[in-house]
């Protein structure tokens, strides 16, 4: 039915739905929502390495292990913001419980 490049594309437009449900919610932690808009960078870098890795070596990007590797360190970068504003996000509804209780 959908070849896997096609699947890859219909799934940007759930994807940019989400990112506009919690930007529009503004309580996303801020760093944890710069962390899925990295996630775009990600798509926007590995489309062009693929068609790279295809056409310069005939390969998959997926074989050509500099390439993927450096595609790839954008998703670790995606991870890491948003695992870091979640955490911060917590923390800080965490201080703000503790205020709460404090002032009853």
């Amino acid at each position: 039915m959908f070849s896997k490049d096609n699947l890859f594309a219909v799934s940007l437009f759930p994807y940019l739905g989400f990112l506009w449900f919690l930007t529009r919610s503004q309580e996303t932690p801020r760093l944890a929502l710069i962390g899925f808009y990295v996630l775009l960078v990600f798509v926007a870098v590995t489309i062009p390495a693929g068609i790279y890795a295809k056409v310069q070596y005939g390969e998959v990007l997926a074989n050509i292990d500099w390439l993927h590797g450096s595609a790839e360190s954008f998703l670790t970068l995606s991870n890491i913001l948003v695992a870091l504003g979640f955490r911060q996000g917590i923390i800080d509804y965490q201080k703000k419980q503790e205020e709460t209780q404090t002032d009853d």
